[in-house]
């Protein structure tokens, strides 16, 4: 193996990379794009960096395992790091114009980050009990959908004044877990059972998934509106269509050993999920057009875990942290054009 080493960085592998095809010679029509994996070393050991974010080009994620915020540039390949309040054990970090806004799971808060100060604006969960907030997106007014997992319920911050509300999830220890937001809209994952929730016309809705044994984890959707999620228990990438009910489901290539955690949807709609119940941890592509998925690929640096991940439209990647203390890049590419003899 070949380090490389930079001013604050060391990259794992061959200049950082492994790559192959993302389709097996069996799939040889799939659509998927091929994938090429690069991961660096975090300075901060043993931090559990994780939940990256794009914004303007800069890489923002924390270190759930330190009480920290970074940044990371893709072409200086420089950490920066932003120090959160003590016992913070941030899981989550969304980035707009205003900051960067973290999810202070293990002190009831979300925090709003001034990228060029480090000063710290919070926002407090109200209430009692456990006020762990989780995951979050933005709406369209830049105002913040998330869960609260040990909580059990699935909050809104009007981020203009700074005013909370709170669902509780009918079903005891749900585990309100992965969200995002489409067209205004929250989806979540409940992954203490087999259900997906949402908010319509203020009130919360609980979506019952077929199997009895399913456990969402994360979640994203496809352009025709199709909630694609992974379940962690038995290693099924499902859907879940919002207007007819269908539910369906595909086992993983490591079938109950695969444990899908961190997925994304890229442009051709297709799903990206790690494999975590092997170690190294493995990529693997689903189309969600023709059901196959692509040969898993490896990642270098093993990866423990691979919590969540984020895809990156306008250079076509997804981004990943791993227990493994890297933070990761899949860069993505159209797959070459089959012709007939």
């Amino acid at each position: 193996m070949k380090y490389l080493s930079l001013t604050s960085a060391v990259i794992i592998g061959l200049a950082g990379v492994s790559s192959a095809p993302a389709k097996s010679d069996d799939h040889k029509d799939s659509r998927l794009a091929n994938a090429e994996i690069q991961e660096w070393q975090v300075p901060w050991e043993d931090s559990r960096p994780r939940d990256p974010w794009v914004h303007d080009g800069t890489v923002w994620f924390v270190g759930q395992g330190s009480h920290y915020a970074a940044t990371f540039n893709p072409k200086t390949e420089e950490f920066k790091r932003y120090d959160l309040p003590d016992g913070a054990g941030p899981h989550t970090v969304i980035v707009d114009d205003r900051g960067a806004w973290y999810a202070g799971n293990l002190m009831n808060h979300i925090g709003l980050i001034d990228p060029a100060t480090g000063d710290i604006e919070k926002f407090e969960l109200p209430g009692d009990g456990t006020r762990d907030s989780h995951t979050m997106d933005f709406t369209s007014n830049d105002d913040i959908w998330f869960t609260v997992q040990g909580g059990n319920q699935i909050g809104f911050l009007e981020t203009g004044d700074g005013e909370m509300m709170l669902w509780d999830v009918p079903t005891d220890s749900a585990r309100p877990y992965g969200l995002i937001v489409e067209n205004d809209k929250p989806w979540a994952t409940l992954f203490g059972t087999n259900k997906l929730a949402t908010i319509e016309n203020g009130k919360l809705q609980e979506i019952e998934l077929d199997r009895k044994d399913n456990r969402p984890r994360r979640l994203g959707m496809t352009d025709d509106g199709t909630i694609w999620y992974v379940d962690y228990n038995k290693g099924y990438v499902g859907s879940y269509d919002p207007v007819s009910g269908e539910n369906k489901d595909w086992r993983a290539p490591a079938e109950e050993n695969s444990r899908p955690y961190g997925m994304a949807v890229d442009k051709r709609n297709d799903v990206w999920f790690v494999e975590t119940g092997v170690q190294p941890n493995r990529l693997v592509g689903f189309d969600t057009e023709t059901h196959e998925f692509s040969e898993p690929m490896e990642l270098e640096s093993g990866g423990g875990t691979v919590r969540h991940m984020f895809y990156d439209e306008s250079t076509d990647s997804i981004w990943f942290g791993t227990d493994a203390n890297t933070l990761g890049v899949v860069r993505l590419e159209e797959p070459p054009v089959v012709t007939a003899d």
